[in-house]
């Protein structure tokens, strides 16, 4: 397992607040990817095709991930929209934390195959942690 990575989640503003971030603590934004962008996959509503699916800032070894809330999601508030993102090099790890995790808290989205190529979920654990689950599959 990799290092745990903060992911922050926003009701619209993603952008601006990269744009924030970017200013005030001289990092860049290394990846940043639209709903739009992935219209073909994940279709969106015209309202969202602006909006932010998934990005990663850095800033020397500070890394985090931003996304906006997905259509028809339940907005976010202040407290609650920080995820801790777990990555793994493994298939096998990923699947024993997940259940490890979940127990007694609530699979938000279960652990499954996406369109990026990789096994992604989600769980909040039983003290109200948020947690993502990531495993890249290797390019075969």
């Amino acid at each position: 397992m990799q290092a745990i990575t903060p992911y922050l989640n926003f009701n619209g503003d993603a952008a601006e607040a990269l744009d924030f971030y970017e200013a005030a603590l001289g990092g860049q934004i290394v990846h940043k990817q639209t709903f739009g962008e992935t219209q073909a996959e994940y279709p969106s509503p015209d309202s969202h095709k602006d909006k932010i699916m998934h990005a990663l800032f850095r800033a020397g070894e500070l890394n985090f991930m931003v996304s906006d809330c997905a259509p028809g999601a339940v907005p976010v508030t202040a407290g609650s929209n920080i995820s801790l993102a777990l990555n793994f090099t493994d298939e096998t790890s990923i699947a024993g934390a997940f259940e490890a995790l979940a127990a007694g808290g609530t699979i938000t989205m279960p652990l499954q195959d996406t369109f990026w190529g990789a096994k992604f979920g989600m769980v909040t654990d039983r003290f109200g942690i948020s947690w993502m689950f990531n495993y890249d599959k290797p390019n075969s």
